[in-house]
């Protein structure tokens, strides 16, 4: 049996790339933690870039709150 840590995991929370948007950032009831970091990378949840209007950022990449953090190239604060 396998085991494997999650020792690549960030400790802290941080935040999005600003341009990330998600269509829960529009319902009132769900509009806080809107772009928290999901656990699971594969939730169903859709989320595109402002800059690009698609689920694709400037760098052709997926965006996800998991993604979209500082270090990627198109990342803005």
């Amino acid at each position: 049996m396998k085991t494997t840590t999650d020792s690549a995991a960030p400790t802290a929370p941080s935040i999005p790339c600003r341009f990330l948007r998600t269509k829960r950032m529009y319902i009132p009831a769900l509009a806080d933690g809107a772009l928290d970091i999901e656990q699971d990378h594969n939730d169903q949840s859709f989320y595109w870039c402002n800059k690009t209007l698609s689920a694709l950022g400037r760098d052709d990449d997926p965006v996800h709150p998991c993604s979209c953090q500082p270090g990627r190239s198109c990342h803005e604060v």
